[in-house]
């Protein structure tokens, strides 16, 4: 008996099909491939983690393992992830995360590990020997999660459930880059700075037509964990357009003398995923090979309390740069890295560009901030019910136990309640449940503001949910104080420095790319932000010019320079730190914006309580001047300072404290003003210029309890005027908007250094001290704390005058462009 091909067969009760092998190899395939792209290799676009880290935070945070309590073993958490949400086997889930606790990888780790967690070089130890708890960034990932902020989903087994997304509140896929393989697609993204990234996303909120230019001011190029110099910008903005791209980074190496009579290569930061026992195995295999000259011997001096520290001896004879060059084009000191941003968005995977990936996460956190919104309006609105309810029980508590005594069950009283004092059943039965001690008057008086407390949210709530502006608001405050809490500085140079000699096939001639060290004037506000703002040539001896097109907040300090000139930023703690403007974000003469700005201490790094007071040029024959709290006034030259990057320009006594500080030739003014409202201005010409180890001199006599509150170096000019704020040591700072009056440097008169100067400013009853001065080019410029414009008086006031009341409270004045 002959069967038709296309008949099916039963034996035994099985049915047995015929199938295309091709069709059904294509459709598992594509299963397959979908479930890796999904669920393992790339991460989400709006909280930027991948199924299994999302699902090590959340269960770790369902553990309770908060940074203030004590680390577990990793093996618990593991178990616990495995079990309940990833049944993928426990080295992947282990493996994950570890990376989110090396801060060589993350720029921001998650987790803080307790252990051997690995390096660049080795691996971790096994699970059962490191514990783990949550950092405190990762709880800003989660914040919000019991507010329904985002959908939550069945686990595997549908016993438990998951967010399908976190909520995070930074953008944590910019920040902390990712790296995956799937099928036929792959991620790799480069970290970046918090602060830098969350600038960008705020002026995203700020202006949603912003174009790349613009989020390149705020975001410049990547910032890498270990730091180094990274050289190609014309790749990273290729990859912030289309979401690929590439750039070379270099190690940080230094010429050092290693001893009398020897010198040597130090390198203190590696390339991005560049470990040094991989270094040092290419410089051994390259010094085997003839490939390398002039190389003696190869130190690591690592340690944890040093950092890396990888010292390369130099043969005599031989120039080190030459022998930098070999190390660049033979070994790892210089490594590319390819930037392909693949993420997941909606479900799918797509390509995206730095203004797409901040505009997913933008949208992320406007929906998180409204469903918030949304859920605590109606969690308010039902307590401010149940607490009615309960004032109108407590105004006649006697007929309410009477009608509950009086019922047969608590079903009756429920109904009876309800009839005789018109409340709901939601209302009768917390009633019902009300414990006695809760009776008292002082319940009733806590119930009466608690209920004032609500209505003033509900209130606040709903013109938050009736106006998207408000909205956007409320998630850039917030993405500002997560940048306050856990921004660090910039680690990684941006520059176009000279190609590795194997991009530059064998010439020796090859042209050196560098950024053109062209005229540019960095500006540093009074809120401490600073940018550089790129000049044209004809522009750069004309401010004027810059002025009539230029937006920027109160200006403490502005310098003309070049891109790659030398500037030292003088500190309160009369530290001078070295800088250069090729590392601050700029911006064109034409768009001078103060939200292009960093913070300055981003750039220069500073100590609790420290600030910058003032910019001088180190290139510059002008010496400059520094005043003190203290009344100390100090010029110091430029050309004798030691060539360290960071040292003591003045010694300074216990208590004092830098004021400020500029550049300050022989004809210029030093002015000081004092807490006691006393104004003296000499020539400079009166403090000779000393040495950086020098303690200055007397500048101003002080009266008892007073204190210096400005100081400044400024031009001999007719439009230099005196702003000055009253206001009383009684009130709690920040309160009172004080008495405020600008008058004419000219209307006081100059005395000799080491005098008390003259009255500034009349005390009217209840004052006696001044709150804030300054001098400067009119017009005075006056900021709140807030960074909002104030309204200072008209200049022309009597220089003793009493100044005229403030409508608010200011924090800051300076100039503007």
């Amino acid at each position: 008996m002959t069967i038709p091909p296309d008949t099916p067969l039963e034996t035994s009760g099985e049915r047995i099909e015929d199938v295309d092998v091709s069709a059904e190899m294509q459709g598992s395939f594509l299963e397959y491939a979908y479930s890796v792209i999904y669920s393992r290799a790339l991460p989400d676009a709006r909280d930027g983690l991948k199924p299994v880290q999302r699902r090590i935070l959340y269960q770790m945070t369902e553990m309770g393992l908060r940074p203030d309590r004590g680390h577990v073993k990793s093996s618990r958490v593991v178990g616990d992830v495995m079990g309940k949400l990833h049944p993928h086997g426990d080295a992947s889930i282990y493996d994950a995360m570890v990376r989110l606790t090396q801060d060589f990888i993350l720029r921001v780790p998650l987790v803080d590990g307790h252990g051997n967690f690995g390096s660049l070089d080795d691996g971790p130890a096994a699970p059962r020997y490191t514990e783990v708890r949550l950092d405190a960034a990762a709880l800003a990932m989660t914040d919000g999660l019991d507010e329904d902020v985002v959908d939550l989903v069945p686990n595997y087994d549908n016993q438990f459930t998951q967010p399908s997304v976190l909520p995070a509140a930074f953008p944590n896929l910019l920040v902390n880059g990712a790296s995956g393989i799937a099928v036929g697609m792959a991620t790799n993204m480069a970290p970046h700075n918090l602060i830098e990234v969350i600038g960008a996303a705020r002026h995203l909120i700020d202006n949603p037509d912003a174009t790349l230019d613009d989020l390149m001011a705020f975001v410049p190029g990547p910032d890498l964990p270990t730091g180094g110099t990274i050289s190609g910008l014309a790749g990273i903005r290729d990859a912030y357009a289309t979401g690929r791209g590439a750039f070379r980074t270099r190690a940080k190496v230094a010429v050092e003398a290693i001893s009398p009579r020897k010198s040597g290569l130090v390198v203190t930061e590696l390339p991005y995923l560049v470990g040094p026992e991989k270094v040092i195995e290419k410089i051994k295999d390259g010094v085997t090979s003839k490939k390398l000259n002039g190389i003696s011997d190869v130190t690591d001096l690592t340690d944890r309390k040093h950092g890396l520290r990888l010292v390369i001896g130099i043969k005599t004879g031989f120039s080190p740069d030459a022998v930098l060059d070999q190390l660049y084009r033979f070994t790892p000191l210089e490594d590319s890295f390819n930037i392909n941003n693949v993420a997941l968005v909606n479900g799918g995977p797509r390509t995206l560009g730095l203004k797409e990936l901040l505009q997913v996460y933008v949208d992320h956190r406007l929906q998180v901030v409204t469903r918030r919104s949304q859920f605590r309006l109606a969690r308010r609105r039902e307590r401010l019910h149940l607490v009615a309810g309960l004032l109108i029980a407590i105004l006649d508590i006697d007929e309410v136990i009477q009608v509950i005594r009086t019922s047969d069950d608590s079903e009756q009283a429920r109904t009876r309640l309800t009839e005789v004092f018109e409340l709901d059943s939601i209302q009768a039965e917390y009633i019902l449940e009300l414990r006695l001690r809760r009776l008292t008057r002082f319940s009733r008086i806590e119930l009466e503001a608690e209920r004032d407390k609500l209505r003033a949210e509900i209130e606040e709530l709903e013109a938050i949910l009736s106006d998207p502006e408000r909205i956007r608001r409320v998630v850039s405050t917030e993405l500002e104080e997560i940048a306050e809490r856990f921004g660090t500085p910039r680690r990684t140079l941006l520059t176009e420095a000279r190609p590795s000699i194997a991009t530059a096939s064998s010439r020796r001639d090859a042209p050196v790319l560098e950024i053109a060290d062209a005229p540019c004037r960095v500006i540093l506000s009074t809120t401490g932000r600073a940018i550089r703002v790129d000049l044209a040539e004809e522009l750069a001896d004309a401010p004027s010019a810059v002025r009539r097109r230029s937006k920027h907040d109160a200006i403490r300090a502005t310098l003309v320079t070049t891109t790659r000139g030398e500037l030292g930023a003088i500190t309160s703690r009369g530290r001078l730190v070295r800088f250069s403007p090729v590392d601050l974000p700029s911006v064109p003469e034409n768009s001078i914006q103060l939200a292009a700005g960093v913070k300055i201490a981003d750039y220069v790094a500073l100590g609790a309580g420290e600030m910058v007071v003032g910019l001088v040029s180190l290139t510059s024959d002008e010496p400059f001047a520094l005043g003190t709290k203290q009344g100390i006034v100090k010029r110091v030259a430029a050309a004798g300072l030691p060539g360290k990057p960071e040292f003591e320009v003045i010694a300074l006594k216990a208590g004092d404290a830098v004021i400020g500080a500029r550049q300050a030739p022989e004809t210029s003014e030093l002015v000081f003003v004092s807490s006691d409202a006393q104004l003296l201005h000499f020539s400079a010409g009166a403090v000779r210029p000393q040495g950086a180890s020098a303690g200055g001199m007397a500048g101003i006599n002080l009266g008892s309890g007073a204190e210096v509150i400005f100081f400044d170096a400024l031009p001999a000019a007719a439009d230099v005027v005196v702003a000055t704020i009253s206001g009383s040591s009684a009130t709690i700072p920040g309160t009172d908007p004080g008495r405020a009056k600008v008058s004419a440097l000219s209307e006081f008169p100059g005395k000799g250094r080491a005098t008390g100067g003259v009255r500034a400013h009349s005390f009217l009853k209840g004052e006696d001290r001044l709150e804030l001065a300054w001098a400067g080019a009119a017009p005075a410029l006056a900021v709140g704390p807030d960074g909002a414009a104030r309204t200072l008086p008209e200049a022309g006031a009597r220089r003793d005058a009493s100044g005229s009341p403030l409508d608010a409270v200011v924090g800051s004045i300076g100039t503007s462009l």
